[in-house]
């Protein structure tokens, strides 16, 4: 299995691309937010030979208003991934599954050119989520051994372990059998 990381502006835009695969960038949360480190991890990943995502951190209502935020700042690039993250809020909130769904299928109505998966930890998926849809993968969260989520579903992402940052393996054999499978 492929090694990757997820980063955020709580990482620095130097992180270690020494043995991984792929990268996740959040991009944008809610209607306005944008990580200020956007444009140097992204470039990073990319210097690196990554297969690179974008995740935008869903916020409930607002759906047409935040997918325009997000793919307004995510990059137009054939082969990126897109990402939704589905969890709770700082407000102690999160979008419904009607919403999810929604907005998964609006960005891939928008960029048709980009693969779309949600990203949800195990509770979400097992007991929050009604619909079982997660766009083209799962993105699956749960701090297990790696590549061995507790779920019965079909995963492309598995988040194992947020130490010393977050780290995720892709079910996929080679870096290019996972850009094949991002660019469609």
């Amino acid at each position: 299995m492929l090694r990757g990381i997820d980063v955020s502006a709580y990482q620095s835009s130097t992180y270690n691309t020494d043995g991984i695969s792929f990268v996740f960038v959040k991009a944008t949360e809610g209607l306005s937010y944008v990580n200020p480190k956007l444009g140097a991890q992204t470039q990073r990943a990319r210097a690196a030979g990554c297969v690179v995502g974008f995740y935008h951190f869903l916020w409930p209502g607002s759906l047409t208003a935040q997918a325009e935020h997000f793919l307004g700042k995510a990059p137009d690039r054939a082969g990126d991934i897109l990402a939704v993250d589905w969890e709770t809020t700082g407000e102690g909130t999160h979008a419904s599954n009607a919403e999810k769904d929604s907005f998964i299928r609006k960005l891939k109505r928008l960029r048709p050119d980009n693969r779309v998966v949600l990203y949800c930890n195990r509770n979400y998926w097992l007991d929050v989520d009604a619909t079982s849809y997660a766009g083209d993968g799962l993105w699956i969260a749960d701090y297990v051994t790696a590549g061995k989520p507790r779920i019965q579903a079909k995963w492309r992402f598995h988040q194992y372990t947020d130490d010393p940052h977050d780290t995720n393996v892709a079910n996929c054999a080679t870096k290019a059998a996972l850009r094949d499978w991002a660019t469609g």
